[in-house]
C-alpha cells in the first residue's frame, strides 16, 4: 500500500491524499453477503439526537463479514480483495471448497489465489485462524475473540495487530495495539497476521465535504452557540465559559467521572501507556 496525492487547483484538493489500492480488485460484490444499511442521523427511536456529529453520508451497503471463522478444516480460496466503506481495513472474498462464499478481514500480504483455512491445528500462515492455545508464542494475530465462539471482538482496524506474549494456565497474554497486555482465554480464536491498509491513518482528507460524505458532521464549540443551545453560549464578545466549571451540552459538569470506581480488571496484566 502507498499514499497517493490526488492534486488539484483548490487548497483542499491540492493536499488531499488517498490510499493507492494496488492489491484490491474491482470485482463485483457478493449480493447474498450484502444488505441495506439504514441511516440514523445519530438519532434514537424518539427522534432526538443521541450521538452528535453523525449525519448525511453517501448511500452504502453493509458487507456481512465472518468474524467467527467457524468453518473448520474447509480450505477457501481468496477470490478478491475489496474496499469496504464500513471499515478502515480491506476485506477478502473467500470461496470455500464446498461452494460457500464469505467475507473475512483481509490481512496485510494476503493475495488473490492464496488459500486460507481455520481449525484446531492449522499451518501458521497469514489468514489462517485457530485457537490461541495452538498458536506459537511471538506470533502476530488479529480479529481475536474475547469470549470463545462469539466472534472476533478486538484488533479489527486497519494496520493493527496483537502479539502473543505468553501462555499461563488457561489464558494467553496478548500485547494489544494500545500497549496494554491482556489475558484472553486460550480457547479463543484468532487470525494470524497484521490487518491490511496500514497507511489509512496517514490520509489527509483535504476538504470538509469529504468528511460529510463519510457521515461526519461538524463539531461546533459551545462558546460559539446561543445560550439556548449550550450552557457556554451567549455573552458579549469572545467570552469564555463564564461559569465556575465547564458544562456538557446538557448542563452537566464536564470532565466529572460518572462511572463507579473500577475495582480492577483481572484480565488486564499491564495497563496501557497514557500519553
Amino acid at each position: 500500500m502507498a499514499i497517493k496525492r490526488l492534486g488539484g487547483t483548490t487548497p483542499g484538493r491540492r493536499f488531499m491524499t488517498a490510499v493507492r489500492e494496488e492489491t484490491s480488485s474491482r470485482k463485483k460484490k457478493v449480493k447474498s453477503l450484502t444488505s441495506v444499511l439504514t441511516k440514523t442521523g445519530g438519532r434514537d427511536s424518539s427522534g432526538h439526537v443521541s450521538t452528535r456529529h453523525i449525519g448525511g453520508r453517501h448511500k452504502r451497503l453493509y458487507r456481512t463479514v465472518d468474524f467467527k471463522r467457524d468453518k473448520f478444516d474447509v480450505p477457501g480460496k481468496v477470490m478478491s480483495l475489496e474496499y469496504d466503506p464500513n471499515r478502515s481495513t480491506f476485506i477478502a472474498q473467500i470461496n470455500y471448497s464446498d461452494g460457500e462464499k464469505r467475507y473475512i478481514l483481509a490481512p496485510f500480504g494476503l493475495e488473490i489465489g492464496d488459500e486460507v483455512v481455520s481449525g484446531e491445528k492449522v499451518e501458521v500462515k497469514t489468514g489462517n485462524a485457530m485457537p490461541l492455545k495452538n498458536i506459537p508464542i511471538g506470533t502476530v494475530v488479529h480479529n481475536i475473540e474475547l469470549i470463545p465462539g462469539k466472534g472476533g471482538a478486538i484488533v479489527r482496524s486497519a494496520g493493527s495487530s496483537a502479539t502473543l506474549m505468553a501462555k499461563e494456565e488457561n489464558f494467553a497474554h496478548l500485547r494489544l495495539p494500545s500497549t496494554e497486555i491482556r489475558r484472553v482465554s486460550l480457547n479463543s480464536l484468532a487470525t494470524m497476521g497484521t490487518l491490511s491498509n496500514p497507511d489509512w491513518k496517514n490520509i489527509t482528507f483535504g476538504t470538509a465535504g469529504r468528511r460529510r460524505r463519510m457521515g461526519i458532521r461538524p463539531t461546533v464549540r459551545g462558546v460559539a452557540m446561543n445560550p439556548d443551545s449550550h450552557p457556554h453560549g451567549g455573552g458579549e464578545g469572545r467570552s469564555g465559559i463564564g461559569m465556575s466549571s465547564p458544562k456538557t451540552p446538557w448542563g452537566k459538569k464536564a470532565f466529572k467521572k460518572t462511572r463507579k470506581a473500577r475495582r480492577g480488571n483481572k484480565m488486564i496484566v499491564t495497563e496501557r501507556k497514557r500519553s
